[in-house]
């Protein structure tokens, strides 16, 4: 019951940020007014919660750092001392588990990835639930007709390879991610993405592929190409 509470709790706090300005002049609706606000408080209360969450020792949620800052060597002052390695809040992404995989490993850098997703931004008062800009899937997640996208995992953005490369195949993630990993401060003219925008995807790991590694009574993907095969569990 606990558990079912914080979750009702988190739910209405997301629905918070849905609320948009209107302009004085004629009340007609700003989807964007105070986006770059509305999106970091977004994504800074989110952190808070799960960080809570986490401190309350529930196992449903995460906070990763990105991937390009892990395993970094400390740096040494004049004195020879170790100067600690802080990191600021966005150089974070967050991670409600949904559901738990039986995926033994992960996938590395260099690999290629088969998953489902479903991206959405904040919510506004057309999209309360956020404006799908992205999508495999309709509707609840179903493996059954959840189609697949594959991408390599070095190819895509620094949020989305943080969390594909902590991901074990089955896991279904609900990843938040400040725009600072998701697609910045500049909005292409190929996209419907604003610049300043939190994201927030569903992720699904369907599978993973890797170059040399070939499970026991698999085949190579090519014949004459370098071995490597899908791996599915």
């Amino acid at each position: 019951m606990k558990l079912r509470i914080s979750k009702y709790l988190f739910l209405l706090m997301m629905a918070v940020f849905a609320l948009s300005s209107c302009s004085e002049d004629d009340n007609t609706v700003d989807e964007y007014a105070n986006w770059q606000e509305r999106n970091e408080k977004a994504f800074a209360d989110t952190l808070a919660y799960a960080r809570q969450q986490i401190a309350n020792g529930s196992d449903e949620w995460k906070v990763i750092l990105n991937w390009s800052l892990q395993n970094q060597t400390p740096n040494k002052d004049a004195n020879g001392n170790t100067v600690s390695l802080t990191y600021k809040d966005v150089d974070y992404i967050v991670v409600h588990v949904l559901d738990k995989g039986k995926g033994s490993g992960c996938p590395m850098y260099t690999d290629s990835v088969k998953v489902s997703y479903r991206g959405r931004m904040l919510g506004t008062d057309t999209y309360p639930a956020g404006y799908v800009f992205d999508k495999t899937f309709d509707g609840t997640y179903d493996k059954t007709t959840a189609q697949v996208a594959t991408y390599a995992v070095n190819g895509l953005v620094d949020g989305f390879t943080t969390a594909l490369l902590n991901m074990h195949i089955g896991d279904r993630w609900m990843v938040y991610m400040p725009y600072q990993l998701a697609y910045g401060t500049t909005q292409s003219s190929s996209s419907t993405i604003p610049a300043y925008s939190m994201l927030r995807f569903e992720i699904v790991l369907d599978s993973y592929y890797r170059i040399g590694q070939v499970v026991p009574g698999s085949r190579a993907v090519e014949a004459g190409k370098k071995q490597g095969t899908w791996i599915t569990e």
